[in-house]
Formats: C-alpha cells, sequence, structure tokens
C-alpha cells in the first residue's frame, strides 16, 4: 500500500504561483510513477501531469503546458507541481496518484494509477 498526502493548495489572483507537494509513504517511492490529475465541480477528472520513477521524463495536459513543472525527490520521497501563470480555469481539486505498474510512457488515465491522496483545492481568481 502506498499513502499519499497533498499540500500546498489555496487561493491565489490570476497569473500568481502556487507550489503543491505530495508526499509518499508505505512503498519504494523510487518504484512509483506519478501523476497529477484535476477535478473541477461537474468536471471529468482531467490529467495534469506525470514523471516516471527517475524523473527523468514528464509529461503534461495540454492545458498547462509551459505553465506547470512537475518534478520528484526520491530521497524525500516527494513530488512537486509548479504552478505558475495560474488562470481562473485552473481552479480544481488536485490529486496526487501513483502507479507501480508502468514507468514509461507516462500514462495519462486515471484508472492506470492505483494510489490516490485525498486531494487539495486550488482556486484561482480573476
Amino acid at each position: 500500500q502506498v499513502q499519499l498526502v497533498e499540500s500546498g493548495g489555496g487561493l491565489v489572483q490570476a497569473g500568481g504561483s502556487l507550489r503543491l507537494s505530495c508526499a509518499a509513504s508505505g512503498r519504494a517511492f523510487s518504484n512509483l510513477a506519478m501523476g497529477w490529475f484535476r477535478q473541477a465541480p461537474g468536471k471529468e477528472r482531467e490529467f495534469v501531469a506525470g514523471i516516471n520513477w527517475g524523473g527523468g521524463t514528464t509529461r503534461y495536459g495540454d492545458s498547462v503546458k509551459g505553465r506547470f513543472t512537475v518534478s520528484r525527490d526520491n530521497a524525500k520521497n516527494t513530488v512537486t507541481l509548479q504552478m505558475n501563470s495560474l488562470k481562473p480555469e485552473d481552479t480544481a481539486v488536485y490529486y496526487c496518484a501513483a502507479s507501480s505498474r508502468f514507468s514509461l510512457p507516462i500514462r495519462v488515465n486515471s484508472y492506470e494509477y492505483d494510489y490516490w491522496g485525498q486531494g487539495t483545492q486550488v482556486t484561482v481568481s480573476s
């Protein structure tokens, strides 16, 4: 089993930045592919970013490319999502996810991830 705990959400004005963190425990973190998803009210869960076991490969959803950066620190069992140039449409609950079933290619479907955090709210005001 893997436990994931997100932190760093909050309220920010459009154009601002936030940094989300996800702390993992319970399994060798370096064997987990990690992903970030988000879900806005009334919408389906959406892939935001993913990173492979070693951290050398990343993938982003089209709506966040060039604005968000995902990284991981295997020594600290953490994955981070740096969000810049935030827009009101980025408002959602953000979830950290993990999978031991793949490393590459990075998957974008939520059903391919086995473990989920509780989510953290990000609200971007206009």
